[in-house]
């Protein structure tokens, strides 16, 4: 393996690393990262489409994330329904970047353009990484990081688990660390900088770069992009976001509140609280275990410690495992440290034997992770659930206001104005699951699954609230509100509201004196009883 000198420049920057000779097998080396970023694209959104086609998805979070998107296309304000009445998601998390998307939203306006480009944005961070190894540890090693990047559990569980804004932060960071890796410090702060405009605590992910950057690199770029990330952070956090948010506070918030009597208590309690319960301990070892811990080596390492620190604060336990969508911007690093490793490795052995254990535990943690659907019989299955769900739901006419189970609501999106049902949230509260005063439903439609649903990460069961108390809701829409039964096929319940009387000549119409008597979908079997 070569080895290229390092000599700091007079002025303490280091000087960046000049390109190798080309070898002989340059011309399949360009294109070599480029093939790798479409195959996985392929895997990627071969998994989200099949997710969602078996009413996978949801609409916490695939279907807030259209409405925001759908939105930008209309050149209106990212007011999402589904997140409450008027609520504009830049009050949720802040994200103006997911603005980019509109134009092909605008071109195909469906969930399936969220999940491809999701696809496409995971899929496009290995670009830079397999040109880095094949910078460091040649072709056959390339591949290896390519698998071990590719199917690593933090990017495979955000690939299968609808739609989130940090994906456009995965390949972002990715092209950033690779210029760190060749100490090209201005085009790394320029690909970091944009971190700002994804999600409000990636500022100070950026100031770990800018940090990183005033220790090996040019101190006056380094010190003013840290300072830029704390800054852009501080002020999403404590004035753009109260701002925007209709409760007037940083929503996520109380994911940090202190556990604690008093601020010394919390401070004396921090170092254990920060891995207690255990499952925050066995995050922080199948983050770097892709890379076979090769990463803690490195100093690049420490640009992840941003996103594990608020993810160790929080009181959510969502934050702690390894489900959903929250290690995605954490492989990038842990790769980017295997690359810094391997390329100060002399020893070819050595380095052999690293890229055997990384291709290893890929091997051994891909079963217990989403990719891993693509290989189960039932991703390939259409059931007649999922056939009676389609049928109900192409009877909703397009631009009518729908309330619809959790799964049900990314599959109407697209094409109306849809909220949940049972309404949620109440009064600007984000997580209430407990509560029973739910206000009466305003849609002009409801459509209801009382089948739970089997879908990665969520246990099965009911959300936001227990069966019973969706049920009870159910029977007051027709007993209280109005509705009336359209159709009931295998556990899914679709109601309309009953058109207001109007009055006639000799007086006003009659009101009618009982709930409406159910009627069976033509087009289906009988009714059958709901599943619990």
């Amino acid at each position: 393996m070569r080895t290229i000198a390092e000599k700091p420049s007079p002025n303490r920057q280091e000087a960046a690393l000049p390109d190798p000779p080309a070898p002989a097998y340059a011309p399949l080396a360009r294109h070599l990262p480029w093939a790798w970023a479409a195959a996985l694209c392929l895997l990627y959104a071969t998994v989200a489409v099949r997710r969602h086609l078996l009413l996978r998805t949801t609409g916490y979070d695939l279907g807030i994330f259209e409405q925001a998107v759908r939105a930008y296309a209309e050149l209106r304000a990212p007011v999402v329904p589904l997140r409450g009445e008027g609520f504009n998601l830049l009050g949720d998390h802040f994200h103006p970047l997911l603005a980019v998307l509109a134009p092909l939203y605008r071109l195909a306006p469906s969930p399936l353009t969220l999940l491809v480009a999701q696809s496409a944005l995971l899929a496009l961070a290995a670009v830079p990484l397999v040109r880095w190894a094949l910078r460091v540890v040649g072709r056959r090693g390339a591949h290896a990081i390519a698998v071990g990047y590719g199917l690593s559990w933090g990017i495979a569980s955000a690939a299968a688990f609808d739609f989130h804004e940090v994906a456009l932060a995965v390949p972002l960071l990715a092209f950033a660390l690779e210029a760190l890796g060749r100490r090209r410090w201005r085009a790394a702060v320029a690909w970091a900088a944009p971190l700002l405009l994804v999600k409000e605590d990636l500022g100070l992910t950026l100031a770990a770069i800018g940090a990183y950057v005033a220790w090996k690199g040019p101190r006056r770029l380094g010190i003013a992009t840290a300072a830029a990330g704390v800054l852009g952070s501080f002020l999403q956090i404590k004035v753009l976001l109260p701002a925007l948010a209709p409760t007037g506070g940083y929503v996520h918030g109380g994911n940090l509140a202190a556990g604690h009597d008093s601020l010394l208590s919390a401070l004396a309690h921090a170092p254990l609280d920060l891995l207690r319960p255990e499952i925050k301990a066995t995050m922080l070892v199948l983050v770097f275990a892709p890379s076979a811990l090769l990463a803690l080596r490195s100093p690049l390492a420490l640009i992840a410690l941003p996103t594990l620190g608020w993810r160790l604060a929080s009181e959510n336990g969502f934050h702690w495992g390894t489900a959903f969508h929250y290690s995605a911007v954490l492989m990038p690093v842990v790769f980017a440290g295997l690359l810094d490793v391997l390329g100060r490795e002399n020893n070819r052995r050595n380095v052999r034997a690293a890229l055997a254990t990384v291709l290893a535990v890929t091997a051994a943690l891909v079963p217990s992770f989403p990719l891993a659907q693509v290989a189960q019989r039932a991703t390939w299955r259409t059931t007649g659930h999922v056939e009676a769900a389609r049928a109900l739901l192409a009877r909703i006419p397009d631009g009518a206001t729908v309330a619809a189970s959790n799964r049900l609501a990314p599959q109407l999106t697209s094409r109306c104005t849809v909220v949940l049902f049972p309404t949620f949230p109440v009064a600007g509260r984000l997580y209430e699951p407990g509560r029973k005063d739910l206000p009466p439903p305003t849609a002009e439609w409801i459509v209801h699954d009382a089948e739970a649903p089997e879908a990665w990460p969520y246990p099965k069961g009911h959300w936001p609230y227990p069966l019973e108390q969706q049920r009870a809701e159910l029977r007051a829409a027709r007993e209280r509100h109005g509705y009336e039964v359209v159709a009931v096929r295998d556990g899914i319940t679709l109601l309309h509201r009953t058109p207001a009387p109007r009055p006639t000549a000799t007086g006003p119409a009659p009101r009618p004196t009982g709930p409406a008597r159910p009627h069976t979908d033509p087009s289906g079997p009988r009714p059958a009883p709901a599943r619990p």
